[in-house]
């Protein structure tokens, strides 16, 4: 049985460029494929790097859906359906809003998919494929395999060394799916050879950990980078911004190869936070926060949202301001975006705040409801402001790294992916990306002798902390 799995192509922000749609490969997509029985042929197609064959004739079509790309999903799987093909629709949409997406597949599948995959491959082969497979216990992270990275071409990809080494988050924030009822809840560490030996397959010495929160469980990830983090290894993650009181952790990431950190501080004002429920976040540490991670020679990429119901215009000038005081390095700025399923986009529509409904506008680059002490084109505006203000040349310049050897990292980002991303990508999409990758990684870090990664001998496949 041939199995075809797509990820379609994601919808641009005004300040992206195509390094966005070659990034990183859909990892769920290649766990699916390895999770997928020996017997089965299984192919890849990313929409993102590729053109789409639509009118060949696999067995089964897996797509993975976010928001923003639904409406082109529900579009290829019509293709696929037109013709007697039927088509499983997954990924963190679906799970939010499986109703809707099984308007328009076969079946759809609510949760982590590789705890169930394996089911609903042989209901399909009996001729029993059922609409709906939903997660019914947690799932043991020890029976999800590793990535099958022969699956895609490596040189279509920025990086091509990513992988989650946990689930989940254990906090819930109103604007995120977290707040999904359908979102498992909670973190979970995958075990710890599980994840060595995930690090050994990608055959880099520079790893990036895309988890949504590396310290989800602080204790875990503890254990892991005093005991088991391979030595040799550069490395990048995501951690919530009460990442400043450990700073035991803060100090075995830094020694262990760690330079950056992803972090989502959201907004300035307290009131905001709590109105999201983003407990975790306390506005007056996080100048402390940002100090302990520079002293220890690792930067900063801030995540802010603009929107909120106490932010006003002057919300763009000030966040600003702070941003270059604390020379942080980069900034992902997001227009709050109600995902439906969320908590967010209930009380919005119970409060007939939402104004747009088109998915293909809910990439955090469009405003799709009403703010309350701004106007929509007010918001609009600032976002774009802030992102032209924090990439301008002036601002590069101030923000700095005092340390030397973070310079080159951070101007081959502030430069060649922001600034100047929609020149550089052009080259990128000669079939080029996977060279500026290896550009990139051996001008900003030393990437360390290519060998083996020994698993320490403490190490057992029974060992889960």
């Amino acid at each position: 049985m041939w199995i075809k799995l797509i990820s379609p192509r994601v919808t641009l922000r005004p300040m992206d460029s195509h390094f966005k749609r070659h990034m990183a490969p859909p990892l769920a997509l290649l766990v699916l494929g390895a999770a997928t029985p020996a017997r089965h042929q299984v192919t890849v197609e990313d929409e993102n790097v590729e053109r789409l064959r639509l009118e060949d004739s696999p067995d089964l079509v897996g797509i993975s859906v976010k928001a923003d790309t639904a409406f082109r999903s529900y579009e290829i799987s019509r293709r696929y359906r037109e013709r007697g093909i039927p088509v499983v629709l997954g990924g963190i949409h679906p799970t939010a809003c499986p109703a809707e997406a099984l308007k328009h597949a076969d079946s759809v599948v609510i949760g982590e998919a590789d705890q169930l995959w394996r089911a609903l491959l042989e209901d399909f082969e009996t001729g029993n494929l059922k609409p709906v497979y939903r997660m019914t216990h947690e799932f043991d992270l020890a029976k999800s395999p590793v990535p099958r990275w022969d699956l895609i071409r490596g040189k279509n990809y920025l990086y091509t060394n990513t992988l989650c080494a946990g689930r989940g988050c254990p906090w819930h924030c109103d604007f995120c799916y977290n707040s999904s009822p359908n979102i498992p809840q909670g973190h979970r560490m995958k075990p710890l050879p599980n994840i060595l030996t995930e690090i050994e397959s990608l055959k880099s010495r520079q790893v990036m950990f895309i988890d949504d929160n590396f310290i989800g469980n602080p204790q875990k990830a503890r254990h892991f980078l005093k005991k088991y983090m391979p030595a040799g290894l550069t490395w990048h993650t995501a951690v919530s911004v009460d990442i400043g009181q450990y700073d035991d952790i803060l100090d075995l990431m830094a020694g262990s190869g760690c330079k950056s950190l992803f972090i989502g501080f959201e907004t300035l004002n307290d009131e905001n936070l709590l109105n999201c429920s983003k407990r975790q976040n306390r506005v007056r540490e996080y100048e402390r926060t940002i100090h302990k991670i520079h002293e220890r020679g690792m930067m900063v990429n801030a995540s802010l949202v603009f929107g909120f119901d106490h932010d006003g215009p002057e919300v763009f000038a000030n966040t600003l301001e702070w941003l270059v005081a604390q020379k942080v390095a980069s900034m992902t700025a997001h227009i709050l975006t109600p995902y439906p399923g969320t908590r967010l986009y209930t009380r919005l529509m119970q409060q007939n705040r939402i104004i747009d409904f088109d998915l293909r506008r809910y990439n955090t680059a469009h405003v799709v409801f009403r703010p309350k002490h701004m106007t929509p084109e007010q918001l609009l505006d600032g976002y774009l402001w802030i992102y032209s203000q924090f990439y301008s040349w002036r601002r590069i310049l101030q923000r700095l790294p005092v340390s030397g050897s973070q310079r080159a990292a951070y101007l081959l980002f502030n430069l060649c992916y922001r600034k100047y991303g929609k020149v550089f990508s052009l080259v990128g999409k000669l079939g080029l990306m996977g060279a500026i990758a290896r550009f990139a990684k051996a001008l900003s870090y030393h990437s360390g002798r290519q060998e083996k990664i020994a698993m320490p001998e403490w190490v057992t496949d029974s060992d889960t902390s």
